[in-house]
């Protein structure tokens, strides 16, 4: 893994039950993968049939999520963690944004169990070091199709430049896009271990299926 990742001490002690996986591949992307889509309807399907809008704030991921929102200083209501808006959208009979084979991909993941995933070019962050802290009063944010983002009392990763990623939106700077050759998947645990090295798999095998994925590598952090 090329880059450092830890966690800041006030986010250790805003969610002490954090736990995060990140998952770094080679990779190809591409505009449309018809497999995928096929899996994503799949669990559209199966979401619609099984869940509500209510159900969905059980999700342990999800309350996990919201809770540490709270901790940090955010209403999780007003910005909600992206695997719950995700659900949300479905369960309101919406289409999922069709963007490119990664952005897809880690929105599939991010549906299947309930973690906000942030999903990064690796080739855009600047430095090796990632540090996932609070967001500040007035720290510039450009959310992705968001513009101007309201991170204070987000949990925020920054690289050596300043924030690229909260449970909501990622940023603008370190988004994904067609030419991405090299990913790196972040996985939010506020629920604790449980279940992270499962979904970094998860992400993992659906890169080498979807994105002819080579060199990954899972650390758990």
């Amino acid at each position: 893994m090329k880059f450092n990742l830890e966690v800041s001490d006030e986010l250790r002690q805003a969610c002490p039950n954090y736990r995060g996986a990140a998952v770094y591949a080679t990779v190809r992307n591409t505009l449309h993968s018809e497999g995928l889509w096929q899996e994503i309807d799949a669990f559209t399907r199966e979401l619609q049939a099984t869940e509500t809008v209510d159900s969905i704030k059980q999700q342990t991921a999800i309350v996990a999520t919201r809770e540490a929102y709270r901790a940090c200083g955010k209403d999780p209501s007003r910005y909600r963690p992206s695997a719950e808006a995700l659900r949300r959208r479905l369960l309101r009979g919406l289409d999922l944004y069709q963007i490119d084979t990664l952005v897809d991909l880690i929105n599939l993941v991010s549906l299947r169990t309930g973690y906000s995933i942030g999903g990064f070019d690796a080739d855009k962050i600047q430095g090796t070091d990632l540090c996932l802290g609070i967001g500040k009063a007035d720290e510039e944010f450009e959310g992705i199709g968001r513009g101007p983002l309201n991170i204070e009392g987000l949990p925020v990763y920054r690289d050596a430049i300043g924030g690229i990623g909260t449970p909501t939106s990622d940023h603008e700077r370190t988004k994904m896009g067609i030419e991405t050759t090299h990913i790196l998947a972040l996985i939010n645990g506020y629920s604790g271990e449980k279940g992270l090295q499962e979904a970094a798999e998860m992400t993992l095998d659906l890169l080498k299926k979807y994105a002819d994925a080579t060199e990954g590598e899972i650390v758990l952090y």
